[in-house]
């Protein structure tokens, strides 16, 4: 486990040709009871909210972060911003659906947009996927265990395997 600075971790995925890009965070905010699941895909911010989250992941001030979508602007019609929407919405659903089986009290942040630079750069469909709060003490309990790691994989996993069907990149089984 290495720390890959932000803009590497796409850059890898280019280079070998990736379908898709998906990143897992913990989550974290100021207000200890904050909690829940919500994955983003790259678009302009849409709230002060997702700003700040952005520019928290990004390790930016929130300058920064609207400097960033200018750069944006310039990207936008040539990236898989569509597709990558239709994925963080597959994962979101698979996400609060699986873990709200087995989990209590999964709270669904719903799909948002924000401009990261983890996201930045993928030539294929890409998203973030903050898995829970690790500021929230249930949540960070949660994270730790076993079993809501491999829960929240399966679920990633179902997610895609839908994703895939539905764009015809794989055939039904």
């Amino acid at each position: 486990d290495i720390f890959l600075p932000l803009e590497e971790r796409t850059a890898i995925a280019n280079k070998v040709g990736a379908d898709l890009f998906i990143s897992v965070h913990a989550n974290a905010a100021p207000n200890r009871q904050a909690h829940g699941i919500e994955t983003y895909d790259l678009n302009f911010s849409k709230t002060d909210k997702a700003a700040a989250v952005a520019a928290r992941e990004n390790g930016t001030s929130l300058k920064e972060v609207t400097d960033l979508e200018q750069i944006l602007f310039d990207l936008m019609a040539n990236s898989k911003i569509n597709e990558s929407s239709l994925l963080a919405a597959e994962i979101q659903k698979a996400l609060v659906d699986r873990l709200g089986e087995r989990f209590e009290e999964v709270r669904d942040l719903g799909v948002r947009q924000g401009p990261f630079y983890v996201l930045l750069g993928a030539t294929m469909p890409s998203v973030l996927v903050e898995a829970a709060f690790i500021s929230h003490p249930r949540e960070e309990r949660r994270l730790a265990s076993r079993s809501y790691q491999e829960q929240t994989a399966d679920a990633i996993v179902e997610a895609v395997r839908n994703y895939a069907r539905a764009h015809k990149l794989i055939a039904s089984q």
